[in-house]
């Protein structure tokens, strides 16, 4: 049974032996993350997610059954995180405080997660896997209705997109890439605060 290797097939120090399933899965996902951001999702194949560990095909799916499971488990975490986001903003009683949170929740993250929050915005497969699986639909549109709230007008409907154009940009524009991680999180979260008219809370 072809067992998963370091990157381009090498273990640590040179050593020519396989890792465990639990680590495998962890390199071929970490493998697949950075040809996903490099190629696209599309434009990448599980030949190459192969080759990138130097193994055969046949090892790949021995983790996974289709490229979709390993996109599906890629954004997993993320998604996790942004499930919490959305039950800590949701169980919030004022507008503004809902506001406050899943904003904090999501600026904080984009940050962290740049490139993965970038690829899950933008990448079409992406969004199409999204689109097919009711509980990630449905995280999405729970997000959203935080943000837009039940009866949104012409100008929330309008700010809510340009927030999500400006979490957009925090992962792909390469001039905020030389941002560390505190800088861009208080200028974004500033940012979207003032698009939706977000009051900060209260210190004493």
């Amino acid at each position: 049974m072809d067992r998963l290797r370091g990157p381009r097939g090498g273990a640590p120090g040179g050593a020519d032996r396989g890792f465990a399933v639990g680590t495998a899965r962890s390199r071929l996902l970490a493998a697949a993350m950075d040809l996903f951001m490099r190629h696209g999702v599309s434009g990448t194949s599980l030949q190459m997610i192969a080759d990138e560990l130097g193994v055969t095909k046949a090892a790949v799916y021995h983790q996974f059954h289709s490229k979709e499971d390993i996109v599906e488990a890629v954004i997993a975490p993320a998604l996790a995180e942004l499930e919490a986001v959305a039950d800590a903003a949701e169980a919030q009683r004022r507008r503004n405080d809902r506001l406050r949170v899943a904003l904090e929740g999501v600026v904080d993250l984009v940050v962290r997660h740049r490139g993965l929050f970038a690829m899950i915005m933008t990448d079409p497969q992406v969004g199409r896997l999204v689109r097919s699986r009711p509980p990630l639909r449905g995280l999405e549109e729970r997000i959203e209705a935080v943000l837009t709230g039940p009866d949104p007008d012409a100008e929330t409907l309008v700010n809510s997109a340009m927030v999500s154009g400006a979490l957009m940009v925090a992962g792909l524009d390469p001039r905020l890439a030389g941002l560390d991680d505190e800088t861009l999180r208080r200028h974004l979260t500033a940012t979207v605060f003032r698009m939706l008219h977000v009051r900060r809370r209260a210190t004493s």
